[in-house]
Formats: structure tokens, sequence, C-alpha cells
């Protein structure tokens, strides 16, 4: 017994040990795994939440004290109590999570060694034992080094964990054990090698045979049976190979740009997993750095999960100047334990971590930014579809037959489409070039000059500006004007008919239209423009270098002389054309 004792202590002492610096070294994370425990559907403790931090800390720091007493054979009822009372909870713990499948990797050792639920609840009843004979043989639990001496030792440890602790919180973790270290690949940390095992699945079909339920299991394929179809479950029975990194994403508006950002050689994320618990000085330090990285050259977003109203929010609070993307929470906090929190990358691998706290010992060398690599593929097809949105308009402008045949010619029009209907034919082509441009910003977002080049950046502006869809995608052509991705007149007129079309004063003066159309005095107008009396300034500003009275002139001719309306007075114009 006593050696069965010894070895025991020796056993014990050692894994709490290693578990409790493990945890220790990372207290965050385990923080996090302990509010998955807490929240609704597991436990349902969520009060627990907001503490989840101090009791990570306390736990860590008890388990390497209760390993340390026991080594120390310190206060030998204390401890084995402790140890009986701590793996009675966890052997319960992991059971309750292993048996209900709520919590796939109980944290026991962090990242460091992760454990399936079923796993920790082995590990936890092997512990059991051991801790059992610690219980029921404690008397041969002696104290080593003088009994003195054991207080100062068991104070030392106290004290050097709670500045370990207080370190690796104000920093990084000492020891990085995620999927995210440094010299990772992101990409290589994505990808699946050729010949890993896949997912398996088992389909249970169920059918109405005859008026009486049945259930047929298959592998995937449709049962050839005589019945009607009810509905299917699937269970899986092999999840197959998953690589370390499996929800990493990065996108905004719907768009996913990962592989663009993890081509890049000079990148600098801001992760800030939730903006609302962003401490507000590492906010403050992160606008001098990144500030500092864009004028070095360096491409700067911000990773977050919160709501794009929580982004405009921080954005004008701190004078931001870089974009955010969404990523998923679990996956930032996964990347780095700090909100804020800096990450280096260099064609999607990662060459430094950094708390806002040492935001100052990011090396920043002046790098040359890369010139933009134009997709020649995609220049040569909305080339193309900017000659389609212009080939029967130009027609339609044609005020002879010799006109009309010349223009023919310039836009390759057969004589049957010279003189057909011009309009049905151009909405035809209006309808098809909308669809696919849709398909265009769904794989890149707005086709700019920094995909396309000029002018050939204006060609997807062009079919929007002739579409329904002007409401739809406003705010992407916005955002692309704001980036100088097109000419931000263009964004001007496009915003000034969308706000026509809602029957709303226009901004910079570019829509006109025609009232009492179908009589013998048509009455042509500029629709009304707020604050007309400064119209002059902000065409300038937006890019036009005609005032609005020239304006205009080029729409309706020499004789036009612009007047201001109210929306109130084309209301009064318009009932009296009925």
């Amino acid at each position: 017994m006593k050696i069965l004792v010894g070895f025991s202590r020796i056993f014990v002492a050692a894994l709490f040990l290693f578990s409790g610096f493990i945890k220790l070294n990372d207290p965050l994370g385990f923080s996090y795994k302990l509010q998955e425990y807490f929240s609704e559907g597991v436990l349902n403790m969520e009060f627990l939440i907001p503490f989840a931090l101090l009791m990570a800390v306390f736990l860590c720091i008890f388990e390497i004290i209760v390993g340390v007493t026991l080594l120390l054979g310190y206060l030998p009822k204390f401890t084995v109590w402790s140890l009986l009372g701590m793996i009675v909870f966890f052997t319960f713990l992991t059971f309750y999570s292993a048996y209900f499948n709520k919590v796939t990797d109980c944290g026991c050792f962090g990242d460091a060694l992760p454990l399936t639920p079923w796993e920790s609840f082995t590990k936890d009843i092997i512990l059991l034992v051991f801790i059992l004979i610690l219980f029921f043989g404690r008397k041969y639990i002696t104290p080593i080094l003088a009994e003195s001496s054991h207080k100062w030792i068991v104070f030392a440890c106290f004290t050097a964990c709670l500045g370990f602790a207080y370190h690796v919180l104000m920093h990084l973790p000492t020891f990085d054990f995620r999927a995210y270290k440094i010299g990772t690949n992101i990409q290589e940390g994505m990808s699946v090698p050729e010949g890993a095992p896949e997912a398996e699945f088992e389909y249970f079909w169920k059918f109405d045979i005859d008026g009486k339920e049945e259930i047929i299991k298959t592998s995937g394929e449709y049962p050839q049976v005589e019945g009607k179809y009810i509905g299917v479950e699937t269970k899986m029975i092999n999840e197959g190979y998953i690589p370390p990194i499996h929800d990493f994403a990065i996108e905004k508006d719907g768009q996913d740009y990962t592989a663009e950002f993890l081509e890049k050689e000079n990148v600098v994320l801001i992760i800030m997993y939730n903006l609302s618990k962003s401490e507000g000085e590492g906010m403050n330090a992160m606008k001098g750095l990144t500030d500092k990285a864009l004028s070095q050259g360096y491409d700067v977003i911000g990773l977050t999960a919160s709501s794009p109203q929580d982004i405009s929010q921080k954005k004008e609070q701190y004078n931001l100047s870089f974009d955010f993307y969404s990523t998923d929470e679990t996956a930032l906090k996964t990347i780095l334990r700090s909100n804020p929190g800096i990450v280096k990358l260099n064609k999607g691998t990662i060459t430094e971590k950094l708390h806002w706290n040492d935001a100052d010992k990011l090396i920043l060398d002046k790098v040359e930014r890369p010139e933009p690599k134009i997709n020649e593929s995609l220049k040569a097809q909305l080339d193309s579809i900017a000659k389609l949105d212009q080939k029967f308009r130009r027609l339609m402008q044609a005020q002879t037959a010799e006109e009309r045949d010349s223009i023919a010619k310039l836009v390759g029009a057969t004589k049957e489409e010279a003189v057909g209907d011009l309009w049905r034919q151009q909405s035809a082509i209006d309808s098809s070039n909308t669809v696919f441009i849709e398909k265009v910003f769904k794989k890149y977002g707005y086709p700019g000059k920094s995909l396309v080049g000029e002018p050939t950046n204006s060609a997807a502006w062009y079919v929007i500006q002739h579409s329904d869809k002007i409401d739809q995608y406003l705010p992407m052509i916005k955002e692309a004007g704001k980036k100088d991705e097109i000419p931000f007149r263009l964004v001007a007129m496009m915003e000034d008919r969308h706000l026509m079309r809602i029957g709303e004063e226009q901004i910079y003066g570019t829509q006109g239209t025609t009232l009492n159309y179908n009589t013998d005095k048509p009455i042509q107008i500029i629709w009304p423009i707020k604050d007309a009396e400064n119209v002059n300034q902000r065409r300038t500003e937006a890019g036009y270098d005609t005032t609005i009275e020239e304006y205009g002139k080029m729409l309706y001719g020499d004789t036009f002389e612009y007047k201001a309306y109210t929306l109130e007075e084309v209301e009064k114009l318009k009932e009296k054309s009925n």
C-alpha cells in the first residue's frame, strides 16, 4: 500500500501540475471553455459567465497548489479532500458532456492535448482510482523537506502563479499550442491532404408503404422502394479528416476575400472578436499603429464578428482608417487572446502576433505596395458588356437613316436590328448584362480599377445604372467610390438617380426629367435639388466641370433655362398633366 500510495502521489501530482500550468498559460482560453459549460443548453448557469475568467485563474492556480502540496506532503488531509472533491466534480462534468454530447473538448489540458469527451471521462475515472488510493492511504503521505519550509514554498508557488497569470493576460500565452501559432501558413492549415478519410453518414429514409411507416437505412443512395416518401434523417458515423484550420474566412457584404488577403505579402490584421468588449485603451493604440502601417505600405484590415452598426460606431469613435471584415467569433478568439490584438501575415503565413499592450513592438519596415494585377479575362468580358450596354442606345440617338446606318456598323448591329424595336432589343441585353454583373459582384465584389483597370472599371456601373437594381447595389458602388475604384462623379450620378426614383431631392443635379410628356407642351426640368443654392460647389467637389446651368443646356439645348423646382411644384405640374 505504501508503494501504491507513493506512485499515486507522484502520478496525480504530476498530472495536476501539468494540467494546471497548461491552462494557466492560457487562462482566457480556459475561461472560454468555462463559458461554454455555463451556457444555455449545457449547465444553464449563464449567471456565472461574467466570472469565468476569475474562476479560470483560480482553478488553474488551485490545481498547481494542490499538486505542490501533494508532492510536499503538506496538509495531507486538506489536499486529498480537495483532490477528491475536484475529481468527483470533473468526472460528473465530463460524463455529462460526453453522454449528452454537449461540449466536444473538455479543455483539461488546453490546446496542448485536446481530448474527446469520452477520453476526458476515461482520464477522470483513472484519476479517481488513484485519488481514492491516496484518500484511503493518506497516512502514508509523509512530508518531504523541512516542514517549516512547506508554507513558504507554497506561498512562493502561489505568488509565481499569480505573476505568470498576470503576464499572459497582459501580453499573450508564453507557449502557443493553437493552430494559428507563429510560423503557421493558414492556407496549408485549411487544406485537406490527398487521400484523407472523408466523413461517413448513415441515412434513415422514411416511407409510407401500404399505410405503414417504414425506415430504410442506406449510405446515401435513394432507396428503390414502392411507397410514399416522408422524410430522411442523417447520422454521422465517421467525421473524417478535419483540417487544423477549418473555420477561418474573411468576408464582407456577402463576398469572400479570404484568398485575396492570404495571397498578399504585407498584411496587418487587427483582431477584435467583439467590438463592444474591446478595451478602449487598446483601440487608441490601434489607431496609431494602423496609421503607421498604412503609411509604410501595408494592407490593414480589421476582423470582427460584430454588427455593421458597431463597426460604424467604433470607426467614428476612434477615427479608424482601415476597413472591417467579418470572421467567425470562435475563430478570432482562437487566433489571438487579445481584444484588440495584432497579427502580421506574409502570403498567409503568420509572422507576428501581439497583444495591444505590445503594439509598439510590431516591426513595420517600409514596404513597396505591389501593383495590382489586372484580371485580363474579366476585363475582356466587361469590355464586351460595356459595348453591349450602349449598342442600341447609340442607335436611338440617330437622327437620319444615314446616321443610323453609320452607327449600326460601329456597334455591330444588323440592318434588321437597326430598324427593329430598339428599346425592346436593348432591354433584353440589359437583363442579361445585369445577371452577368451580379455574378461578378458575388465573386469579386465591385470590379474596380485595381481589378480590371480604367475605363473598364465603369462597365459594371453602367449596367446597374440602367437596371432596376440601383437600390440594392448603391452601397457597394459608394464603397467603390470611397476607395477610388471608380470616379466619384459616377457614384454621385447613381445616388441622384436613386433619389429621383424614390421621389426625394437629388444632391448633385445630374438627373433631369420630362413632365407632360404626352402633350403638345412637354416640360423639361432638372429634378429638384437639396440645398440648390450650393449645388455647383458640390458638383465641383464630385468631379464635374460644368455648373448646373451649363449642364441643363447640355441636356436640353441652348435655349434651356435652369429653374430650381421644389418637390411640391413638380407634383403640381404632374397633376396638371393628368
